[in-house]
């Protein structure tokens, strides 16, 4: 037993008659550890890329949020008026007048045109 731990932290087994077994095993050994480096590389390039898209769609919708309360706003009545008594058009007093047309109306109107 004591030779066998010797013989390894002497790595004589690198160097013995069998060694181009050890040598394959080893070499194998350092690509899966550069394969599992490379993979976990690119992981954390992606969480980092999802994390940043996910701020990017947090500002968007905040920013969409702000424009749609900002053209409510404009959209309302008072806020229209306000910019139309600038230019001097001011707001009718008269209500204004459903005009109703009977499709009986219509259809006679047709008929004359076609006949």
């Amino acid at each position: 037993m004591k030779g066998g731990v010797f013989g390894i932290l002497k790595a004589r087994f690198l160097i013995n008659d069998d060694a181009v077994k050890n040598w394959r095993f080893i070499v194998f050994i350092i690509l899966l550890a550069i394969i599992m480096i490379a993979n976990t590389q690119r992981y954390e390039q992606k969480v980092f890329e999802i994390a940043k898209l996910n701020n990017e769609v947090k500002e968007l919708r905040s920013e969409f949020v702000d424009r749609r309360s900002e053209l409510m706003k404009l959209k309302m009545e008072s806020t229209i008026s306000d910019k139309m008594l600038e230019k001097q058009i001011f707001p009718s007093t008269v209500p204004p007048v459903k005009i109703e047309v009977k499709k009986e109306e219509e259809k006679s109107f047709f008929k004359r045109i076609w006949q």
